[in-house]
């Protein structure tokens, strides 16, 4: 049992941590330096050795440049402004185990809206900057963040110690560990709640911003693509839909049970602009031509499975939001009213659905995530496996992220979750798995 709790608390924890950060750095260099080239990477690391190409790579933009904080500072500080500023109504997340209750502003919407139409005014229109600035300088930039979120998770880790936001804060005395899982569920600096910030305004707005670069700089080396136009379409379908839904954001695991450490805060800041980002930075230097019809099909099969996704996360909360007095597909639902027992010892109730996409599988709606990210990565032709690396990653991480799901209900409901999964007994897809 000690060697298990070593491994899990000290080892993984610190094992990913220091190959994660030059992992990215290495994506975002094969991306741009070598066009998406894996045999170009291994063969520049055999040469070089290891060690010296990962250093070769990350050094001279380690603390990254000054192009890189300028763009970095000017984007972070439009968008803390953007929560703070913009209309909104006021939002509450899901209460907690010790009895804060979060507070967002609903402006996610405005915010994505107007960060697209100032990107296309200082670059397109009044050319302050070129579109393909954040192409340009992507290697500094992932160096920068990467500098950035290993010194902001330092600082969070003190914050909780000794400066929570709430009583929800852990410190188990596992430096490591604590680092890696974080110290406080909700942390709050200077009024900003820091995972409204991370997790949504910065990685998902930077994802956004970062593609629409990667398109630009395809039209100004070979001009746009079907390709690439299919690609950035769906991601962007893919972005608004998470904006249109961000107070639903605000109720899943990731906010409502991860705390903020190295394993979110690094994760959304650095891994998701480096690696989400990668099917539309390969596409960069491949122009290749879908033909319109089969590019056609390739948006209509990604846009109805994002689609799908976000209908089946909303059909889930308009359920529990109503007590199950509503209607699933035309019919009544088909709930169980599941209870269990809080940290508090005091008797809770919920309702898992078990009717509409709730009803085809425990979590048809990751189908739905993994076969859009497919259809945003097929463009590539299969002309190699980088535009394939995100997909596949994140395909592992659903399956998972389902297991650990499962085995955390199965302790929450016991016998609930037992009758729960006779009635729904596929996890993703039907057939499949």
């Amino acid at each position: 049992m000690r060697i298990g709790a070593q491994l899990k608390h000290t080892v993984i924890p610190l094992s990913l941590m220091l190959l994660c950060p030059p992992f990215a750095m290495l994506m975002a260099y094969t991306g741009t330096q070598l066009h998406g080239s894996f045999a170009g990477l291994l063969s520049f690391l055999k040469e070089e050795g290891f060690l010296k190409g990962v250093w070769h790579i990350w050094s001279p933009v380690f603390f990254g440049t000054k192009s890189a904080w300028l763009i970095i500072g000017t984007f972070a500080l439009t968008q803390l402004l953007f929560i703070k500023l913009l209309r909104g109504p006021r939002n509450e997340g899901p209460e907690t185990a010790t009895g804060f209750i979060p507070v967002y502003k609903a402006n996610g919407r405005a915010s994505f809206f107007l960060t697209v139409a100032l990107y296309w005014l200082f670059s397109f229109k009044l050319k302050w900057f070129s579109p393909a600035i954040l192409y340009d300088h992507f290697v500094e930039i992932i160096g920068a963040l990467n500098f950035t979120v290993l010194v902001f998770c330092l600082v969070l880790y003190f914050k909780g110690r000794f400066f929570p936001s709430s009583n929800d804060t852990v410190v188990t005395g596992n430096f490591i560990y604590d680092y890696w899982r974080g110290t406080e569920l909700y942390p709050s600096v200077c009024g900003w709640n820091v995972k409204h910030f991370t997790n949504s305004r910065f990685g998902m707005m930077a994802w956004l911003l970062i593609i629409i670069s990667f398109a630009a700089k395809q039209d100004e080396l070979h001009g746009i693509t079907d390709g690439m136009f299919i690609s950035l379409a769906l991601q962007v379908w893919y972005i608004s839909q998470f904006f249109w839904w961000e107070t639903g954001y605000f109720r899943t695991m990731d906010i409502q049970h991860d705390r903020a450490g190295f394993i979110i805060i690094w994760g959304t800041m650095v891994w998701v602009p480096a690696i989400y980002t990668s099917p539309s930075l390969y596409l960069v230097h491949h122009p290749l031509t879908l033909g319109w019809v089969p590019a056609g099909i390739i948006f209509i099969i990604g846009a109805f499975s994002i689609l799908a996704k976000n209908l089946s996360n909303r059909q889930r909360l308009r359920v529990r939001e109503t007590n199950g007095n509503t209607a699933v597909w035309g019919k009544p639902p088909r709930i169980i009213r599941a209870k269990y027992v809080n940290s508090k010892g005091e008797q809770k109730e919920n309702i898992l659905l078990a009717s509409g996409y709730w009803g085809v599988a425990r979590h048809f709606h990751y189908a739905g995530e993994i076969l859009g990210a497919l259809c945003w990565s097929i463009p590539a032709l299969f002309s190699g496996f980088y535009p394939y690396f995100y997909v596949t990653y994140l395909t592992i991480l659903l399956v998972h992220r389902v297991n650990r799901d499962d085995r955390k209900c199965s302790l929450k409901y016991g016998i609930y979750w037992d009758e729960y999964r006779k009635l729904v007994p596929w996890k993703i897809l039907p057939g499949v798995y």
